[in-house]
């Protein structure tokens, strides 16, 4: 069996409840909602009672996201499953990187508080922006595409056949039409705003200010960026604060991974959405998903048999 790979669950896949199966049947997983309700009280309720409206505000929605991503990892090396390197999604990484010690996890959860609001708050503007999914087309048919739209950005590099595009809404819409005639296809995602493109430059430099209240190291695990496709550095303030405006290069860091003997990737947090971009990457490696304590006790399963533990 190669390496195994954790991976932390994005933005978009949240729904009522997650988490909560976890925080009832994990030590570690209860330890990180309680300390993190402290911090933020209130995030409980919405992680495991609120509504899918409620979720869908980007400020809620990346403080619960990362306590179900950051308490699944936690619940599955509790039960003896440690990664050779993780990766996060976007909103993913920053669990990814508490994971790994570059910061702690009270201090993850502060920064992705600040950071959810940073986003947030930048999407209320006066310009009216929009995200979609361009599927069944190149990524340098795609660039081509955006390049003839006004501040239309190809953002999420997802797997073959599958980028998100983020800019003004009339770009956007523009933009899907054309997509139809080239066929491929175009699905309208439901976001707040023009996130991984130049429209979130406010929200980086708001962000920049915050991440300066904080220790940050160098990961004792190796993680991936979004920003490069290869491990952090010392520069984690930097490269976090570019994240937010700079493209996801989530196909470039599967591959990677690959690469270098990974081949057992667990998606960690909720849904199994990055299990389908991994496998459109890649049919030689295995996928699982661990988001609750069926799906935990599957997996540990499943690795149990392959000599994992």
């Amino acid at each position: 069996m190669g390496k195994i790979a954790f991976v932390f669950s994005g933005q978009g896949a949240q729904y009522p409840g997650m988490g909560k199966s976890l925080y009832e049947n994990s030590k570690a997983a209860k330890n990180l909602y309680d300390k993190a309700e402290s911090i933020r009280p209130g995030t409980m309720a919405q992680s495991f009672e609120g509504t899918e409206e409620e979720l869908k505000i980007t400020a809620n929605t990346q403080p619960c996201l990362y306590l179900a991503d950051l308490a699944a990892a936690l619940a599955l090396s509790e039960k003896g499953i440690t990664p050779d390197a993780v990766a996060g999604f976007s909103l993913g990484e920053i669990a990814a990187l508490a994971y790994g010690n570059a910061y702690t996890h009270e201090d993850g959860f502060r920064i992705v508080t600040a950071r959810g609001a940073a986003m947030s708050k930048a999407c209320e503007t006066s310009e009216k922006t929009a995200m979609c999914a361009v599927l069944k087309l190149s990524n340098e048919k795609v660039t081509e595409l955006c390049s003839k739209h006004e501040r239309l950005y190809p953002v999420n590099f997802n797997c073959p056949g599958q980028v998100s595009v983020s800019g003004l809404e009339e770009s956007v819409n523009a933009l899907m039409e054309e997509v139809k005639s080239e066929g491929g296809r175009a699905v309208p995602l439901a976001v707040a705003g023009a996130f991984h493109s130049p429209f979130m430059a406010s929200a980086a430099k708001e962000f920049a200010k915050e991440l300066t209240k904080y220790d940050l190291t160098s990961p004792s695990v190796p993680v991936y960026s979004n920003l490069t496709a290869q491990p952090y550095g010392d520069n984690i303030a930097e490269s976090l604060e570019e994240q937010i405006k700079n493209p996801v290069l989530w196909q470039k860091t599967i591959e990677t991974l690959i690469e270098e003997g990974f081949t057992e990737f667990i998606e960690v947090g909720v849904g199994k959405t990055l299990c389908g971009l991994i496998k459109k990457t890649s049919k030689d490696v295995s996928t699982y998903s661990v988001e609750n304590a069926e799906t935990l006790e599957e997996t540990v399963n499943a690795l149990r048999e392959k000599g994992a533990i």
